[in-house]
């Protein structure tokens, strides 16, 4: 009588079920806690994200104080949302340049453009200028701007900004205002050189929400524009990656090419003379040939084996009859033929006849070859 110490289906249900109970009770209590929590936005600045980079905390704090907040992503949605008694603020200024970003701005009541880079101030605020970088962290205002003067010290830094005329607020470790407000007629456009201050994570700290509520809260609508370069409007105004590259890159990359070949140039190995080494063992000949003599053996190619030993004779009957490395074989049937006396028929069969089928006959046809050559080095 034999017993199974195999496990059964029931065995293996009996161990397994527990684990699997609570695989599924986990799958079912994250499902709920998605289906919970509703549908999420994610990203920096995004109205509806609840991440340390969101801005959900934000656009609470503005509704709660009766500011209509409309988030828009397309041209055409901000186009449509833009107008007298609003405040633009432009998550991405850099992603919508040109004559429809110029069009918004002339439109909207106040604007507040949040890290614009080098393509927004090229083509829409020629005056400014970038003026250094610094670490973002609590600066005090030093200017006379309502919002900073009403909020003190914030959480500000990151780009710093200069122009003629403007008003510079928190000034960074090269001067350049992280803060910088231009008056415009009856409209200001404000430039701020960090999100930080909007965001979820640090709108608690020092005056970060008075300055938010005096910038974004100052008219009744405020339009949240977070630029897409999915955007199909803006099809004609997008840019390649080369055209948003500073020329000053161009620059230093080719700076870096040149010390990098003088670099290789310099540590580039230099080709000495052929350094021998003594082998650690001395293989016989002998024995090398007796090894790929049983290589043959063993893999049964007599045929192989027999047109290596006719393809050497050939070469050694060649040198001996001095003919040429590409003589055709009638030439050297004809020559082996007239040196030994023997037949033409007989000396090609020897010489290029056809594959040996096994050993005794790959015996054969080196006891053949032996002797041709031997009777064609006579003299």
């Amino acid at each position: 009588m034999t017993t199974s110490v195999s496990p059964d289906l029931r065995r293996i249900w009996r161990g397994a079920r527990i684990p699997l109970a609570l695989l599924a009770l986990i799958f079912v209590a994250g499902a709920l806690l998605l289906l919970g929590r509703g549908e999420q936005a994610y990203g920096g600045l995004e109205p509806g994200s609840y991440e340390p980079g969101g801005a959900h905390a934000l656009v609470k704090l503005l509704k709660d104080q009766g500011v209509d907040v409309r988030t828009v992503r397309t041209a055409a949605e901000a186009d449509a949302e833009t107008g007298d008694g609003a405040t633009l603020l432009v998550t991405a200024p850099d992603v919508a340049p040109g004559a429809r970003f110029d069009a918004l701005r002339e439109r909207a009541a106040d604007v507040v453009l949040v890290t614009p880079g080098e393509v927004t101030l090229r083509d829409s605020l020629p005056l400014v200028h970038p003026a250094g970088r610094s670490d973002v962290g609590t600066l005090s205002p030093r200017c006379t701007v309502a919002a900073a003067v009403a909020a003190g010290d914030a959480t500000l830094g990151g780009i710093g900004y200069a122009s003629p005329g403007a008003r510079s607020c928190y000034p960074g470790e090269d001067g350049g205002g992280t803060l910088l407000q231009l008056a415009e007629g009856n409209r200001t456009t404000t430039l701020l050189g960090t999100p930080a201050p909007l965001t979820n994570e640090r709108l608690g700290e020092q005056g970060n929400a008075a300055l938010a509520l005096h910038l974004l809260g100052a008219h009744p609508k405020l339009v949240w524009y977070l630029p897409s370069a999915s955007d199909p409007a803006l099809e004609n105004s997008r840019r390649s990656i080369f055209d948003l590259i500073p020329d000053g890159w161009y620059y230093g990359a080719a700076q870096a090419f040149v010390a990098v070949a003088l670099l290789a140039l310099w540590r580039a190995r230099r080709l000495g003379p052929v350094v021998t080494e003594p082998l650690p063992i001395v293989v016989r000949a002998a024995e090398t040939a007796e090894g790929r003599a049983r290589l043959y053996r063993r893999a049964k190619a007599a045929g192989h084996a027999g047109e290596t030993l006719r393809e050497a004779a050939r070469g050694r009957l060649r040198t001996a009859l001095g003919l040429p490395r590409d003589a055709d074989p009638a030439a050297l049937v004809e020559s082996v033929s007239t040196r030994t006396g023997r037949q033409a028929a007989d000396v090609g069969a020897v010489l290029y006849g056809p594959p040996v089928p096994d050993d005794p006959a790959l015996v054969r046809l080196a006891g053949e070859l032996d002797q041709v050559e031997r009777e064609a080095g006579r003299t």
